[in-house]
């Protein structure tokens, strides 16, 4: 019997587990197999690449199943949110920063608007900008986060009652059904997952990143700002990101302001990456990395993962 609740019915999906649309590596297939293992897959549609779109978007949308795309609100234009509209996506994303010059577009175009919040003042205006969906973003989850972020357990609970009655995914350290589980019982409607997704036969991502997420653990994840500083990232500074452990985070750690100031240290960044002393891009990954030991198919991992909530919360109900 699946879990049916709000965002699985507004959806139309059958699992209430969700892809986060991480940049690069949450492509077509990788969506595609999310979507026919019933869950909702996302595009990592990111700084909104025109070539890049192209090429995947076609490959989800094959699948005649509901799915959506996400873009890095401060990096995109209405050019790139136009663009992928012609995609006919059920629903679109939008991330880290002002959302509000896209918000019409989506609805005009018949698509359901997600927005992803840190914080209950980014919570509340994505009600009055019209979200369909929320996702409450906890400082457990891999890659960018608000600064001033809190916790998934009390966080989530809070943007509940907050916006209610707009269903609300859990994000941030949710890596297996008993997570989705304990999203559910925090008054989610289900899950939005990014570091398990990783490590899936469909995911974009080099062999050496898949290595590290399932050698990795979650102790040795850390937020920081040092990586987008070092490789000249044009993130903005209130979103810092959680890696694994890395040698310019050992380096340059607690000194931020003196490696924006110093452009040999950023040039020696690029030295570095350039004669393989470290890796091409950073190994984005949650707290809840320790749960991850193997690459399965991403339409079995949904499968597995919403059938491990089940059970989870049977469990805890004493059936």
């Amino acid at each position: 019997m699946a879990l049916s609740t709000s965002f699985t019915q507004l959806l139309g999906v059958r699992h209430p587990i969700a892809l986060a649309p991480m940049g690069g590596s949450a492509g077509g297939a990788l969506a595609a197999a999310v979507c026919r293992g019933g869950g909702l897959g996302l595009l990592g549609g990111a700084y909104g690449d025109a070539a890049w779109l192209a090429r995947e978007a076609p490959i989800v949308a094959a699948t005649g199943l509901p799915w959506g795309i996400g873009f890095l609100t401060w990096s995109i234009d209405a050019t790139a949110v136009e663009r992928a509209l012609e995609y006919d996506p059920r629903a679109v994303m939008l991330s880290f920063g002002d959302p509000s010059p896209y918000t019409r577009s989506v609805h005009d175009a018949g698509a359901l608007l997600i927005l992803q919040v840190g914080g209950l003042e980014e919570a509340r205006r994505a009600v009055d900008l019209g979200a369909d969906l929320i996702v409450a973003q906890g400082t457990e989850a891999g890659g960018h986060g608000a600064l001033h972020g809190r916790s998934t357990l009390p966080f989530v609970p809070a943007v509940v009652d907050l916006v209610a009655p707009v269903p609300v995914l859990a994000a941030g350290g949710i890596a297996d059904g008993r997570g989705v589980a304990a999203a559910l019982a925090l008054g989610a409607a289900g899950a939005l997952v990014g570091t398990r997704f990783q490590a899936t036969a469909e995911a974009l991502v080099d062999p050496s990143v898949t290595k590290a997420i399932v050698e990795g653990r979650g102790q040795d994840t850390e937020r920081s700002r040092v990586l987008d500083i070092a490789r000249g990232s044009a993130w903005p500074q209130e979103y810092p990101a959680r890696t694994l452990g890395h040698p310019y985070l050992d380096r340059w750690r607690g000194r931020e302001d003196e490696l924006a100031a110093d452009p040999r240290a950023r040039q020696d960044y690029q030295d570095d990456v350039a004669r393989g002393a470290i890796p091409p891009l950073p190994v984005w990954a949650g707290e809840a990395v320790d749960l991850i030991a193997d690459v399965p198919s991403a339409r079995d991992l949904v499968v597995a993962m919403a059938a491990q909530a089940e059970e989870s919360l049977a469990r805890a109900l004493g059936r």
